[in-house]
């Protein structure tokens, strides 16, 4: 969700600043042994959550200040399938919206047999990527956000094996601000950090790409940001949008998928008439709420899911 709303303005309950917790039984992880790469010395403030009424007739959670990043594993329901998919929430790099673009998108992903891992990335209040007055995207002074999700992805490979993955099927899925995550982490491939263990000699390239709604890519001149270099190693990818949201104009789904096409890049793209921002899984009475099932479809295309024998297809 590029430029969210600050905590505090219309449409949002009071703010506490208790941290956020996972669901129960599960637990989250911090994913830097020590402290975060290039975070100031000196007092961590604490996570401010708040609700935030975005769903006509319902609130989603967002979680701002976050300083101290961690990935949470949602273990696949039913037959592992040996997939796994980094989660991304949105949120304008000001907020998570840690339920609509978190937690409920891995509920999903786990009852297709996937493991889920949700990011709670770097959020600061000083590191935000929209100038409001200038309405244009500000490179921050550090990429916190491509810092923990790089990050994220070696983890999730370096651990595979304990986690029942196959570390050639750990794909990236992000809305809006985590759009934009999607494509850097699916083009940037030179560490944005100093090593501090084994894992970080392993690719933070994910295998497969997922981005809906996203924001941050189109800039002047409906031209691609330019530090997003798409190459033929870039994976395959999946994006879908809404002609008529109002936050992340459809030219940053489309300029991107311009690129795929140059370079050749594997692709499916969707797009809408209605749908507007941050649908998640939520707008269930519009024809936008089947991506889903265009997305499961997708990953069995792309070999990540096992597609249907012939036999249960009915045919000889």
């Amino acid at each position: 969700m590029a430029q969210a709303a600050d905590p505090g303005s219309t449409g949002q309950r009071p703010a506490t600043t208790s941290a956020w917790k996972p669901p129960a039984g599960l637990t989250q992880a911090r994913i830097w042994p020590g402290a975060s790469p290039d975070m100031p010395e000196g007092g961590k403030p604490a996570e401010v959550m708040f609700n935030v009424k975005k769903v006509p007739g319902r609130h989603y959670t967002g979680i701002t200040e976050v300083t101290v990043p961690t990935m949470t594993v949602f273990k696949p329901v039913g037959e592992n399938t040996g997939a796994a998919i980094v989660v991304f929430p949105g949120g304008g790099f000001r907020l998570l919206a840690i339920d609509l673009e978190g937690t409920e998108i891995c509920e999903w992903i786990t009852r297709k047999g996937i493991t889920c891992v949700l990011l709670k990335y770097r959020v600061p209040k000083s590191n935000h990527y929209w100038d409001r007055e200038e309405g244009r995207h500000v490179t921050p002074a550090v990429p916190f956000a491509l810092q923990d999700a790089q990050r994220t992805i070696r983890l999730v490979r370096a651990n595979s094996g304990q986690l029942g993955i196959d570390p050639s099927k750990i794909g990236v899925l992000g809305m809006s601000a985590g759009g934009y995550l999607v494509a850097q982490t699916s083009n940037i491939s030179q560490a944005t950090y100093s090593p501090v263990d084994a894992a970080d000699s392993l690719s933070s390239l994910p295998d497969f790409a997922i981005a809906l709604y996203p924001g941050h890519l189109c800039r002047e001149g409906a031209t691609l940001d330019p530090t997003i270099e798409v190459s033929e190693r870039t994976p395959p990818t999946f994006l879908l949008a809404a002609w008529d949201d109002p936050t992340n104009k459809i030219c940053n789904t489309t300029v991107y998928a311009h690129a795929l096409a140059s370079a050749g890049v594997p692709m499916e793209v969707h797009v809408f008439a209605t749908g507007g921002h941050a649908f998640g899984l939520r707008h269930r009475e519009l024809p936008i709420a089947s991506w889903p099932s265009l997305v499961e479809t997708w990953l069995k295309a792309i070999n990540v899911l096992a597609a249907p024998s012939s036999a249960s297809q009915g045919e000889d």
